[in-house]
């Protein structure tokens, strides 16, 4: 079933995260729990908050910003997956005009990434020197949603290994700045060596965060500064590693050991109370779409248990985002349903039964 509807909805099954078995009802696209006589019964089964990804790139590829016609596709594949709801993590498109779509999920962006001049990939980032980083995070906070990305690290041709992107006083100042002007900072950072100053700077979240040492996750937990850990994509590394060796094999023994650990890593991040989201990476050579793959393997691998993962794509990831995270009375309409229970086994989160975004059936 697929189209606008004024017609009320019905969903009969068990709402999460709480478990209780309800009624819900869709009337002007927001959830209502007063039964409504002639309500269509549109679905039945285990009905979750729409699912979050929060690291993803709508309006990127390999090569950097696609067209529009690109970007519908990606954001339609995340609709279709139950991804309602995206922290878009740096973009070089403009995707403004998704935000006119009622069919096409909700977005929250981080500007453009900011990195150091030919020290990213290419035709992605907005590349700079140090001293440009505060007036240029000023400017990707006005382009964003509330956040900003930073890339942290990448490699160092003359050191031939990761190496940080910007001196640790520059860092200061410029989140700063983020947060005089509102807006939240996240940054790209693979290994050790830049962690302590994006941390003592104030960060307000990590992507990827595969150099953490037990020290550093204390001082994130104590903080409770975010992770995003792009489980799925951290397997690209040995691939990295192996395209690398020749000239650099210094970074490709140090992305080998990165991923060695990185469940280790994670494990002990969860065990000290850092709050861990789930983000797939999706728009460079990961493709749309899943948002499920990342939370089986933060449950299978990461030692979070299945309520935690599905939560950290999903509740909790809304409302540190923001939105609202339980489908509460006169919240609005975004979620996904399965016919199986996805807390006993997460693998049903790959066929939603059925999507609503909007208060509409889209899936």
């Amino acid at each position: 079933m697929t189209g606008p509807t004024t017609r009320a909805l019905r969903v009969r099954g068990v709402v999460l995260p709480d478990g209780e078995h309800r009624d819900i009802y869709v009337v002007g696209g927001r959830i209502s729990y007063s039964p409504v006589a002639d309500a269509e019964l549109v679905a039945e089964g285990y009905i979750v908050p729409g699912l979050v990804d929060a690291h993803c790139h709508v309006g990127l590829d390999a090569e950097g910003a696609v067209p529009p016609a690109a970007q519908e596709l990606q954001a339609l594949t995340n609709r279709d997956a139950g991804t309602l709801l995206i922290r878009d993590a740096g973009s070089a498109a403009d995707t403004r005009w998704i935000d006119d779509r009622e069919d096409l999920p909700r977005i929250i962006r981080a500007g453009r990434h900011i990195a150091r001049t030919k020290r990213y990939i290419r035709n992605y980032g907005a590349e700079i020197e140090p001293h440009e980083l505060v007036d240029t995070v000023a400017e990707q906070a006005r382009r964003g949603d509330g956040w900003v990305k930073l890339v942290g690290d990448w490699i160092d041709r003359d050191v031939g290994d990761l190496a940080p992107c910007w001196p640790g006083d520059v860092l200061a100042d410029a989140i700063g700045k983020a947060h005089e002007l509102g807006a939240r900072v996240t940054a790209h950072v693979f290994g050790e060596e830049s962690l302590p100053d994006l941390l003592a700077a104030g960060i307000d979240c990590l992507e990827h965060g595969t150099g953490l040492s037990d020290e550093l996750i204390g001082m994130m937990a104590e903080r409770q500064v975010a992770l995003v850990p792009t489980r799925r994509q951290i397997d690209n590394f040995p691939t990295y590693a192996a395209h690398g060796e020749s000239k650099f094999p210094a970074y490709a023994r140090h992305m080998r050991d990165l991923h060695a650990r990185v469940d280790d890593t994670l494990r002990s991040a969860h065990e000290a109370g850092v709050p861990i989201y789930a983000g797939t990476d999706a728009g460079g050579v990961l493709p749309h779409g899943l948002l499920a793959t990342e939370i089986r393997m933060l449950s299978e691998g990461a030692g979070l248990s299945a309520y935690d993962a599905l939560g950290a794509g999903s509740w909790r990831a809304r409302k540190w985002l923001g939105m609202p995270a339980d489908l509460a009375e006169g919240a609005p309409a975004d979620f996904v349903v399965y016919s199986h229970d996805p807390i006993e086994d997460v693998r049903v989160l790959v066929a939603p039964a059925r999507v609503v975004l909007r208060g509409k059936v889209v899936v």
